[in-house]
């Protein structure tokens, strides 16, 4: 666990794994087998001071540097980088390990105070979560099937990040208001929204499929980071309304790197917005690894704006809750916001159009198989007794039962109107988007008179 302030150094454990977890092949069935494992070194820099020496040699921690006309040019060493990157093995929040036993926070002060907020959980309330996981992991499968089937035209799969969502998503209050991304299906189950709701955009048909002040859950957002500016706005709003409620926006590795983001955080920090900062770290944001998009743990960046950054084990649903559950109660408090990094992995790709293969080897993926958040879960389960056989398979038959409405329910669907989207470009119309709306009309017919329709 690491949770970081201002006034607060992170606390950090050299050599100490981060866990993280996500799931194995998306199917129709509860779990899979996965052999446990801890989780590898989370990588990350954290930075280090280093002297500067203009007129010596380089030595060890110090930087080296050159002289140009009129400039000088600083670089770090290979000493610098390589304790730099030592400091960066960070430690994380984790209660449940991949092998489904309980975490103590024996001799961890920081541990304990997450782990309270768990500390009560109750057999139903765990296999709730199983349940939650497994359904959001079922939906998702068939979403991702109907795409390749052509029945959607694009589809984001959160395959391998159900606990981190499911667990977030279930500390939040009703009076809370969620900002997701396109990924979030997760969240939106624990909202109350209709998993078929969802599609809609998808396929083309609307864009959204739900009101949003129904179950305080916003519209998906495909600009990548505008919503971390949209929940710190309304966070702000509540403070002015004194409203107890919290505000929590989803974003992921990659969007830390858009500058909205950044200034969220900065107004935020300043306005004490009862905001938090959700980022799935899963590794690769579209198509770079974490080494490429910073040089310190993403958690830590709260750190500069003056606020707490905690990195969690995002594949650990208990751990995911208690700290979601922490960050909201200090947010509602008054306190202000908090950024949460779940450390987990995209077992998929990124959306549909993509091929990850191109950019990440096969074992990466089996090493974070091995820590699948289900199985995670479901040995826990049955090593405490709080399941049995008949909650599985009744389970398996309502996993089944939400595949076929969720097929049922997107062939019932509209084709989408292909002219649709010259509409609204000019409020009073435009002769050159009438010109190209009579060409696409035309094209489209050549394939029904190539048909013979």
């Amino acid at each position: 666990m690491t949770e970081s302030t201002a006034a607060r150094k992170p606390r950090r454990s050299a050599g100490s794994k981060a866990a993280g977890t996500t799931g194995t092949e998306a199917s129709g069935n509860t779990g899979t087998k996965a052999a446990g494992n801890t989780g590898g070194k989370a990588a990350g820099n954290t930075g280090g001071k280093a002297a500067g020496n203009t007129g010596g040699k380089a030595g060890t921690g110090t930087k080296r540097t050159t002289r140009t006309t009129g400039t000088r040019t600083t670089r770090p060493t290979r000493t610098t980088r390589a304790a730099a990157k030592k400091g960066s093995e960070t430690e994380l929040v984790q209660l449940l390990t991949p092998e489904g036993e309980r975490v103590e926070p024996t001799g961890k002060a920081a541990y304990a105070e997450y782990a309270e907020y768990v500390a009560g959980i109750t057999p139903d309330e765990l296999r709730g979560l199983y349940r939650d996981m497994v359904l959001t992991r079922r939906f998702d499968a068939e979403a991702t099937a109907l795409q390749r089937q052509g029945e959607l035209g694009l589809w984001a799969s959160l395959l391998g990040q159900e606990a981190a969502q499911i667990g977030s998503g279930r500390a939040t209050r009703e009076d809370d208001y969620v900002f997701p991304t396109y990924r979030e299906h997760g969240v939106a189950w624990c909202r109350g929204v209709d998993p078929t709701n969802l599609l809609g955009m998808f396929r083309g048909v609307n864009h959204g499929g739900w009101d949003p002040n129904s179950n305080n859950f916003h519209l998906y957002t495909i600009v990548i980071g505008s919503q971390a500016l949209h929940a710190t706005g309304y966070a702000m709003g509540v403070a002015k309304d004194g409203a107890d409620s919290g505000v929590i926006a989803y974003f992921g590795d990659g969007a830390s790197s858009q500058g909205d983001v950044s200034e969220a955080f900065n107004f935020a920090a300043v306005y004490n917005a009862p905001v938090v900062f959700f980022c799935q770290n899963n590794q690769w944001a579209i198509s770079e690894g974490n080494e490429k998009q910073t040089r310190v743990p993403l958690y830590q960046r709260a750190q500069g704006f003056g606020f707490p950054g905690v990195r969690v084990d995002g594949n650990d649903v208990l751990a995911s809750l208690a700290v979601t559950r922490w960050a909201l109660d200090r947010a509602r408090r008054g306190e202000g916001p908090a950024l949460i990094e779940a450390y987990t992995y995209r077992m998929g790709a990124h959306t549909t159009s993509d091929d990850p293969s191109r950019y990440r080897h096969d074992d990466e993926r089996a090493a974070w198989e091995a820590k699948d958040p289900i199985l995670r879960l479901r040995r826990h389960l049955e090593s405490a007794h709080h399941a049995d056989e008949g909650f599985f398979a009744e389970l398996e038959a309502e996993s089944e039962t939400l595949g076929k409405r969720v097929r049922e329910v997107v062939r019932a669907m509209p084709d989408p109107d292909r002219l649709a989207l010259f509409e609204n470009v000019y409020a009073d119309g435009h002769a050159l988007v009438d010109e190209e709306r009579a060409q696409f009309a035309a094209y489209q017919a050549s394939f029904a008179e190539a048909e013979g329709v």
